[in-house]
């Protein structure tokens, strides 16, 4: 398979044969024959991120790879980023007709996975989340509460006014501690410093003010979550994800001993053989 990253003949072909979508929210690369997969990257990633994972599901699934507004050669759109998505994701199931879907979500992914299944009728055929808890923002803050994620805030300005030697020193120091390989590091940087900085700022509070261990009790579709141990340990991160994910009635974890957030670039042999297995 090619590398998602288009080529000039890639992009040709997929315009020619209606396998390319452009959305003012994302755009989507399809792949593949068979049962469709929806694949959302974390937070600044492009779709590029599942190309080891695509390669193999292609082969028995039609494979729609999102890259979101902001990111990537993706125009950036007006707030609120994140609920303007999970619509337009709902509209793209139904314009395409896309008969129960498949999701794969990894990080921000992973929770608009949740949003969406937590949907009543929503008819999702199963969610595999990598590496992503219901609320992120409960995690990382002492007292947090939802309604005080604000774009107005000090933290937000400071962001925005950060120059882009100083925002690519703050990725480099940010990244290694997402993946042990040091091989896809200097791409995930690259990502986060092209990444459109409003949404970068803007879409994050998004992301934070989301809440759905309330919400994850209405999910039908079966999930499966796959969880990094590394860098805190798997004590911790299975304290964290029983008590955020307490509220699921039925769901299966599976834990990467040896990885990162990154799971699918820490351990791609595993994750892919993980992901397979998942959706038979």
């Amino acid at each position: 398979m090619k590398t998602i990253k288009s080529t000039l003949f890639l992009a040709t072909f997929l315009l020619a044969t209606g396998l390319f979508a452009q959305n003012k929210a994302f755009k989507v690369e399809v792949i593949g024959k068979g049962d469709p997969v929806l694949l959302f990257p974390g937070f600044t990633c492009t779709g590029e991120v599942w190309e080891e994972t695509v390669e193999e599901l292609s082969k028995k699934y039609e494979c729609h790879i999102f890259t979101f507004a902001g990111f990537g050669d993706v125009a950036p759109i007006e707030k609120p980023w994140l609920p303007k998505i999970k619509e337009s994701v709902e509209n793209y199931v139904l314009k395409h007709k896309l008969e129960n879907p498949s999701i794969i979500g990894h990080s921000l992914g992973g929770v608009l996975g949740l949003w969406l299944t937590s949907e009543e009728n929503s008819n999702y055929k199963k969610l595999i989340v990598v590496d992503a808890l219901p609320a992120s923002g409960a995690l990382m803050m002492p007292n947090y509460k939802s309604e005080n994620m604000v774009y107005d805030s000090p933290y937000n300005k400071q962001q925005l006014a950060m120059n882009e030697e100083d925002f690519e020193k703050m990725a480099l120091g940010m990244v290694p501690y997402m993946m042990l390989s040091n091989e896809k590091q200097a791409m995930v940087v690259e990502w986060m410093v092209q990444s459109d900085r409003e949404t970068y700022v803007y879409g994050y509070t998004d992301f934070l003010r989301l809440d759905l261990r309330e919400d994850v009790a209405k999910i039908k579709t079966p999930v499966t979550i796959l969880a990094a141990t590394k860098p805190y340990g798997k004590d911790v991160v299975q304290k964290n994800y029983e008590e955020q994910y307490k509220n699921l009635s039925s769901y299966s974890i599976i834990y990467a001993e040896e990885s990162a957030h990154f799971i699918m670039f820490d351990q791609p042999e595993w994750f892919v053989n993980q992901v397979v297995e998942e959706l038979k």
